[in-house]
């Protein structure tokens, strides 16, 4: 199920981008205006701006509810958990370990040696 709205949801994500990239910019109906463009474009004079932000406000619509969708089972995985309760317990042996000592170093008594003056 997840993977399903997963799909979905990269799949708004990737039409969000596009219909923005199509969409023109506020300065782009001045050039219209001049009689430069978009007078034979296939949706018509202003037909592609209201179909384009139909698009855009459906798929954002749709990537809206896909994230909620995947937000909301994405918590029901974790079972409500902190992450302070599934804490290992504390180790029962202490573990010794002896200090490093030198190359040629005695291991007799365990204790530095005085150094001559």
């Amino acid at each position: 199920m997840q993977t399903v709205i997963l799909i979905f949801h990269v799949l708004a994500a990737a039409g969000i981008i596009g219909t923005v990239l199509l969409q023109h910019g506020k300065g782009a109906d001045m050039g219209a205006a001049f009689g430069s463009g978009s007078a034979g474009s296939l949706f018509g004079a202003s037909g592609s701006a209201n179909f384009l932000s139909r698009t855009t406000g459906i798929l954002a619509a749709v990537f809206f509810a896909t994230s909620l969708g995947l937000t909301y089972l994405s918590t029901g995985q974790s079972g409500g958990k902190g992450v302070m309760i599934s804490a290992p317990p504390a180790a029962d042996t202490a573990v010794t370990t002896k200090p490093a000592q030198a190359p040629g170093a005695s291991e007799s008594d365990g204790k530095l040696k005085d150094i001559p003056k």
